[in-house]
């Protein structure tokens, strides 16, 4: 693509004391796109994190399917469960099916106090939920016997209680009626165990029980307020959402994730496209500064290039010189700023530690994010796209120049000498 005498003169041009890579523009330009696609790469990074790691928490607790009754309780959940899993679609996609009682409650204990949220679930289905990426502390989930807690380290530590201490639970739900009114109901259970998601939002608020205790503790009759089913694939719930919605009686409602997740999972499609165009602008901005750069270089060498001409170079190849020139100073700006961002994408965390060991502040605070740590998730693909993009931007600037040394009138500039 480059011949031997232009690859020599553009590299003689780039490493110019006056206006190759000893001119302030020139390193301006350099260090703008190393920057602007390094911040590309670790702000990319940290979204696709937070869109990973939330989705799989949110939903993972959730259910990828999720069917609920009109009247708020489901009543034969046995019965419906066995019907389901004998439907061939939901057979084939979805790995297990789980029933969940659940109601909000006002927990107690120490004379603390926070609102929670109880979730009557088996132990064996909650243990299979609860993988190698959640800590849990305590009596193992499968030891957990009717009438003992599993709660969230947050919640435990706000209410101060350890092992073995009571929690007392009051909650409108199953609610007394008496002759001076309707009392709620209060009772205490045991904390054997405690959980940690790294999510602030299920690490404070949640608090799972047996089923069965949880059945009781709402007087709900043996009913249970939803199933979840948890399939092979998340992103495919449209046909197991279907065979249910078909297979099912009326007055059930069927929905998967997405619909009850739409405005977040939304609104981080949206971040994440505004913060890639913003922080693209700094990588154009630096792109084309290499054109105010090539244009005094065009101008300084305008004798050279004069003189080259006359020599015999073509315009083609005046062309090719500035072109390899400009875009070589994006290349090695890209070059850079890639390992530069994937380097600090990998080790955003400690990054995070050290800044806040010197500021003294917390700049992730979990009650915010609804993460205790931040997440990164380096996708190749993401990467070599932007470094591409800056390469393609390097070159797009270079256009201009190359044009404008190319067309020099040689009989012009040495007439004027």
């Amino acid at each position: 693509m480059f011949n031997k005498l232009e690859r020599k003169i553009a590299f003689r041009y780039m490493f110019a004391k006056k206006r190759g890579f000893g001119s302030v523009v020139t390193w301006v330009s350099l260090i703008g796109i190393m920057l602007g696609v390094a911040t590309l790469i670790v702000v990319m990074s940290v979204m696709g994190g937070f869109h990973d790691t939330l989705l799989s928490r949110i939903v993972g607790m959730n259910g990828h399917v999720v069917v609920y009754h009109q009247d708020g309780a489901i009543s034969d959940y046995d019965f419906l469960i066995d019907k389901m899993r004998q439907n061939r679609t939901v057979a084939q996609n979805v790995t297990s099916i789980i029933p969940i009682a659940e109601g909000q409650v006002m927990a107690t204990a120490n004379g603390n106090s926070t609102g929670a949220m109880i979730r009557g679930i088996r132990m064996s289905d909650l243990e299979s939920k609860l993988d190698g990426a959640v800590r849990v502390t305590g009596t193992r989930l499968s030891d957990i016997r009717d009438g003992e807690l599993v709660a969230g380290s947050n919640l435990v530590r706000a209410l101060n209680v350890t092992r073995g201490m009571n929690i007392s639970l009051v909650s409108a739900n199953g609610a007394t009626p008496t002759p001076f009114g309707t009392m709620p109901r209060i009772m205490s259970y045991p904390v054997m165990a405690s959980f940690f998601m790294g999510m602030y939002e299920y690490d404070s608020g949640y608090i799972f029980m047996n089923l069965e205790t949880a059945q009781k503790y709402l007087n709900s009759d043996g009913a249970v307020t939803h199933i979840d089913l948890f399939l092979k694939n998340p992103d495919d719930t449209t046909a197991v959402r279907d065979a249910i919605a078909t297979l099912l009686p009326n007055g059930f409602v069927v929905r998967d994730w997405r619909d009850l997740n739409r405005g977040f999972v939304g609104a981080l499609q949206v971040e994440s496209n505004v913060m890639f165009l913003i922080l693209m602008l700094i990588v154009i901005v630096a792109a084309f500064n290499i054109v105010s750069s090539l244009v005094m270089l065009v101008k300084d060498k305008n004798k050279d290039i004069a003189v080259l001409r006359t020599f015999g170079v073509s315009r083609k190849s005046m062309m090719k010189i500035f072109i390899l020139a400009g875009t070589s100073i994006g290349a090695i700006g890209a070059g850079i700023g890639t390992l530069l961002g994937v380097i600090v994408a990998i080790y955003i965390e400690p990054i995070r530690h050290f800044f806040q060991w010197i500021t003294g502040r917390d700049l992730f605070p979990s009650e915010l994010y609804y993460l205790s740590e931040l997440p990164s998730k380096l996708v190749p693909s993401t990467v070599i796209g932007i470094a591409m993009l800056a390469v393609f931007l390097a070159f797009l600037a270079t256009l201009y120049p190359a044009w404008r040394a190319a067309n020099t009138d040689p009989v012009e500039v040495l007439r004027n000498e």
